[in-house]
Parts: C-alpha cells; sequence; structure tokens
C-alpha cells in the first residue's frame, strides 16, 4: 500500500501509518487505505486482534491540510474519512492504539477509536480542531465524551490545547503510559494475550460494552442473554469447560 504497512503474526494485525516525513498525517490515500483495510480484516477469521500505530515515532499529526485542506465538494470527501472511521468502529476483532509522538486532531480520535490506547510517555494528544477554525471530526464527538465524560471533553474541544501522556492517562483518555522503550513489548504481551482469547465471545463483549450507553438498563440485559445463548452453542465455551475440568489452558478456534 502506499501509506500503511500491515504486518501479519500470530493472529496479530499491525497496521502502521508510513507518512513518516509528514507525522503521519493523513491524506485521501491512507483513509482510503485505513478503511479497505479495516474491512478486509473484519472479514478474516485468522486475523484475531489489530494494533494501529505510526512510523518515524509519531502516531499521526491528524489530516493533511496541505493546500488548505478545502475540496469543491467537501460534504463528499468528509463522507469518505468517516468511511474510514466506520470501518474501524464495526471491527469485531478487539484493536489496541500503540501511540509514540503526536496523536492529534484526526490522529487522536484514530487513537480514541481502538478499544484500548497505550502510550509512550512522551506521546501527545491535542483536540487541535479549534486551532485550524475546525470542529472535531473522525468521530471525536461520539468518542470524547465517552472516553473521558462530557465537561472534560469540551474542555479538550473548545481550548483545543495539547496534553502530554501523564494528563491523559490521568483524565482516561490512554488506558497505559509508559516508558518508550517498553511499549512495544507491553503492547506485544497484550496483543497476544487477545489473540489467544474465544474471538466470539470477545467480539459481542466489545459490542455490548459499545452500544450500552445508548441501551437502557432491561436492553441491556436482554442483549446479554442472547450474545450468552450464542456463546453456549460454540465449540469454543465447550472447549473452555473442557480445559477448566483438564487445568489447563483452553485453545480457542472462534468456532
Amino acid at each position: 500500500m502506499e501509506t500503511l504497512q500491515i504486518e501479519r503474526h500470530d493472529g496479530i494485525v499491525t497496521v502502521t501509518l508510513n507518512r513518516p516525513e509528514k507525522k503521519n498525517a493523513a491524506n485521501q490515500a491512507m483513509w482510503g487505505e485505513l478503511g479497505e483495510t479495516f474491512r478486509e480484516i473484519a472479514d478474516r477469521d485468522d486475523d484475531r486482534v489489530v494494533v494501529i500505530t505510526g512510523a518515524g515515532g509519531e502516531f499521526c499529526s491528524g489530516a493533511d491540510l496541505t493546500g488548505g485542506g478545502r475540496s469543491r465538494h467537501q460534504l463528499a470527501a468528509m463522507r469518505f474519512v468517516n468511511e474510514a472511521a466506520l470501518a474501524l468502529h464495526r471491527l469485531p476483532q478487539p484493536t489496541i492504539a500503540k501511540v509514540r509522538g503526536v496523536a492529534v486532531g484526526a490522529g487522536c480520535n484514530l487513537a480514541l477509536g481502538c478499544d484500548l490506547v497505550v502510550a509512550g510517555e512522551t506521546a501527545r494528544f491535542s483536540e487541535i480542531f479549534a486551532r485550524r477554525g475546525l470542529s472535531l471530526d473522525f468521530g471525536g464527538s461520539w468518542l470524547l465524551p465517552r472516553r473521558i465524560g462530557l465537561h472534560r471533553a469540551k474542555e479538550l474541544a473548545l481550548f483545543a490545547d495539547i496534553i502530554d501522556a501523564g494528563r491523559a492517562e490521568q483524565i482516561g483518555l490512554v488506558n497505559r503510559v509508559l516508558p518508550d522503550g517498553e511499549l512495544d513489548a507491553f503492547v506485544d504481551g497484550w496483543a497476544r494475550r487477545l489473540a489467544a482469547g474465544p474471538p466470539i465471545a470477545l467480539a459481542m463483549t466489545k459490542r455490548l460494552l459499545d452500544n450500552s450507553l445508548d441501551a437502557t438498563f432491561e436492553q441491556a440485559l436482554d442483549d446479554e442473554a442472547r450474545a450468552q445463548t450464542v456463546n453456549f452453542g460454540t465449540s469454543d465455551t465447550a472447549e473452555a469447560m473442557m480445559a477448566f475440568v483438564d487445568k489447563r489452558d483452553p485453545r480457542f478456534e472462534g468456532r
């Protein structure tokens, strides 16, 4: 691909944004390739977990606004960007953002669109849109308040401040902050644990949690009951029960 590097190993798919000369700013080609990649991964049973990161020590500096970033068909252009955000959100596999350097604007929301965010201690985050005369995009208006609450979301979005990794962890924007030298090993450990997990159960757990803020308690209980009924019909649940009896680790196959 022109803007991405895709690597697969033991069920872990690593998607690396690869425009280091632009701090991995996303151009039209990258939006298209991200959407295409996420849709392909969603259909692959052997892809168990997705790690998204950036080349050259940076995560993503947002959309590439070279030339002003305007289009005669701006709404259509934004819908094209939105297809990548939707494809990420719809992934049944667990996703991890591994963040070094800047994650700002759409790059920040690309990280927040992942299920888990792990940052190096030198990472920096910003909903920088207001500094550019813009409002939130790439799902930021939906993702941010769900991550950190409405009032803190408004603070980040309205002031467009750049915050360091420590502050991001303090307000709940990220799951973990580690020394940069320990980041790869930690994310690899998490990814391996998720890749070894039960794919069907994890996918349904992820969807239940994503839908929880829009559901009543009664609806959530009904959704849980349906999901659990599916689980009990899978070979993976039977394998988990046998492994418990045999005192061994289960071997999940996604069936």
